[in-house]
């Protein structure tokens, strides 16, 4: 992807975002578009401006940054509560299997830091 691709990936991701945040939810073919073009836009950003997170909370703060997303919209595409995600990034809970395979899979989020 070239910066043109990133321009129009992250409008298109805008778009899905306000629609998620208008109505509350996306249907099945929008949340996969999302969640494609996220890693597209993530791909992106680690290749022209890699950083180096030191924590995972860092890491998660960083791709809604990215995304421009709020806990909610996390907790949504990881199928999960907004309260949840807030418990994990506090330290207050553990990573449950399946919340740790989202992170890998649905934030590309570095194993590394996961298991930290």
């Amino acid at each position: 992807m070239n910066t043109k691709d990133y321009k129009l990936k992250t409008k298109e991701l805008e778009f899905l975002l306000k629609k998620l945040s208008d109505q509350g939810k996306l249907n099945a073919n929008e949340l996969k578009k999302l969640n494609q073009i996220s890693d597209l836009i993530a791909d992106f950003e680690d290749e022209k401006y890699p950083f180096k997170a030191d924590s995972l909370k860092e890491m998660v703060e960083l791709r809604m940054y990215q995304r421009k997303l709020k806990q909610k919209d996390i907790a949504e595409i990881l199928g999960t509560t907004p309260s949840r995600i807030s418990e994990i990034l506090n330290g207050k809970r553990n990573l449950t299997y399946e919340l740790a395979k989202g992170l890998y899979s649905k934030l590309n989020i570095d194993p590394e830091l996961i298991l930290q």
